[in-house]
């Protein structure tokens, strides 16, 4: 698998960036992945058309966006770019807003880029490493932070009082599965998917429960085979009703969170 640093090259790092709206800023992150041919101008514009259709649910944390749009055939490569915002915008997320952080993603399918979304995530989760990540002063010395967690594993959380594991239920399944949902399967969903794996590890049911990220297209089709979805309120609201209980998530790389939605999911 792709280290972060490798899908986010210094070259891909611009700091204090001028952006007068959002669109702007996501254009200043799609500028940089033209710049190294990763993509072309064409994808910038895509990225850009997708929260026009699908609203800001790529303002997955508060003030960090997550650019990007469906793999097509104006990403050349997978590849990924930084933007830090010298003065925040709003994208109009009710709980994000403001954003001073746009990573942009540019994928050709999302398998190459599994393992970056779960060590990004667990850098922007961490207080002190997102601190460090928004005082870098150069592209280079922000590199630097992202390659010494290049291969980096979450510490082992404290273990957590035995919970008694679901059974196999309304699927008639060994395992249940959570879909985890985007726009387009490849980006915000990714992040959701191993936050969630983070607190099913923590309760012990990781072997009985399987998350899979999908898109809003295909999640409809695998609604039967799954026993909730978490996503965002604005794909939540695109969904509807799809048989199974969809619940919202604000903060996708808030292990509290999304501890308290899965209580709420099962019960507990």
């Amino acid at each position: 698998m792709v280290a972060l640093s490798e899908l986010i090259p210094p070259e891909a790092i611009r700091l204090d960036v001028a952006a007068p709206d959002w669109r702007a800023a996501v254009r200043a992150a799609g500028d940089l992945l033209v710049a190294d041919g990763t993509s072309t101008d064409a994808y910038t514009d895509e990225m850009i058309q997708n929260v026009v259709d699908n609203g800001p649910y790529i303002v997955i944390a508060p003030g960090f966006a997550f650019a990007h749009a469906r793999p097509s055939p104006a990403v050349r490569r997978t590849g990924m770019s930084w933007v830090r915002l010298a003065e925040p915008v709003e994208f109009g997320h009710d709980a994000n807003d403001p954003v001073d952080l746009v990573v942009a993603l540019a994928a050709q399918d999302s398998a190459a880029h599994t393992d970056a979304m779960a060590a990004l995530a667990r850098l922007l989760a961490d207080p002190e490493q997102h601190d460090r990540l928004q005082s870098a002063a150069t592209p280079a010395a922000l590199h630097a932070l992202l390659r010494s967690h290049d291969g980096v594993e979450e510490p082992a959380a404290a273990p957590e009082p035995a919970r008694a594991a679901p059974d196999a239920g309304r699927t008639g399944t060994e395992q249940h599965k959570i879909l985890t949902v985007c726009g387009n399967g490849v980006g915000t969903s990714l992040f959701l998917k191993n936050t969630l794996e983070q607190v099913l590890g923590r309760w012990g049911w990781d072997r009985q429960v399987s998350v899979e990220a999908t898109d809003t297209i295909s999640a409809k089709g695998k609604a039967s085979e799954a026993v909730a979805i978490l996503t965002s309120r604005e794909i939540a609201r695109t969904l509807g009703d799809v048989g199974i209980p969809v619940k919202v998530v604000q903060d996708f790389t808030s292990t509290d969170e999304v501890d308290h939605v899965l209580r709420d999911t099962y019960d507990v």
